[in-house]
């Protein structure tokens, strides 16, 4: 997947018509080089168009096509109005001002996702936080930001949950280590509510948690968080990411993301059944 890094974090639109534009230049049989040459640039362009690491400009898009040997004005037609549209930001844009570039690519992939599956040791996911927990969690790990940036990026944390509710929501499925509940973040009532909000989220068709005891003794991913995102785009493969403390990593090679789903089964396995959790959390919150 291209570098989240890089200027424009690609949306999950941009990554398809890439991916298709690559499957059209190798049917025509033509090189790098050869595209290149159809445009007047270097084929390191080409690259990363494909790549989706750059904008796709129309005419270039339109010219490739030709070059390609697409001719059916109607196919025409409708890959550069895809094109028109992944060229436009994604609604989380108007967050750029505290959005990093490497984390607008999650939000696109999850934006575009039918299943999200996540294993968190440390933290309560972000969609199903509560307010004033997000902002604790915040203000512990970005000690050095602003009250209003803090809120903004709450606001942010709070429209994405919107997704779980939208018509053709995702699936998301998520393993809590029991560490998760047991860290007391923004005190007695803060967590009360959390707790609740968990709880309350077990209920709908499209969310599954499980809780990993501490009983259950070491699992096979104790190294840190991560994510798996599924999509309903033949285009796209499985892709995983996994979080730092200043960026992130995308992985869509089968064998790495093969690596990430079987440690997720086998915790699966290990975790509490689903259909206990809504009483675990019980248990949890006569405790606090």
């Amino acid at each position: 997947m291209a570098d989240p890094r890089s200027a424009g974090a690609p949306t999950v639109l941009r990554v398809v018509l890439g991916k298709r534009l690559q499957d059209l230049r190798e049917k025509a049989g033509l090189s790098f080089e050869q595209a290149a040459a159809a445009l007047d640039v270097t084929h390191a362009t080409i690259r990363r168009m494909e790549k989706a690491e750059v904008g796709l400009k129309l005419p270039y898009v339109e010219k490739l096509l030709a070059t390609y040997g697409v001719t059916d004005e109607e196919e025409i037609e409708g890959f550069v109005s895809l094109a028109r549209e992944a060229n436009k930001p994604g609604w989380w844009h108007r967050f750029r001002d505290v959005l990093p570039e490497w984390f607008s690519a999650f939000v696109s992939l999850e934006s575009e996702a039918n299943l999200i599956r996540a294993y968190q040791p440390h933290y309560i996911p972000g969609l199903l936080q509560t307010e004033d927990y997000a902002a604790a969690v915040l203000k512990a790990g970005m000690p050095h930001a602003s009250a209003k940036d803090i809120d903004r990026i709450v606001a942010l944390r709070m429209e994405r949950q919107s997704l779980l509710t939208r018509d053709h929501a995702p699936m998301l499925w998520v393993v809590m280590d029991e560490t998760v509940l047991r860290r007391p973040i923004g005190g007695p009532k803060v967590m009360r509510d959390q707790v609740t909000r968990l709880m309350e989220a077990t209920v709908l068709p499209n969310v599954r948690l499980q809780i990993m005891p501490f009983a259950a003794g070491p699992h096979p991913a104790m190294y840190g968080p991560f994510h798996i995102f599924r999509f309903p785009i033949p285009e796209l493969p499985d892709i995983a990411y996994a979080e730092s403390l200043v960026g992130a990593v995308y992985f869509d090679q089968r064998n790495d993301v093969s690596q990430f789903l079987e440690a997720l089964d086998r915790m699966c396995a290990q975790a509490a059944p689903a259909h206990h959790t809504e009483a675990i959390l019980g248990g949890f919150r006569k405790e606090i």
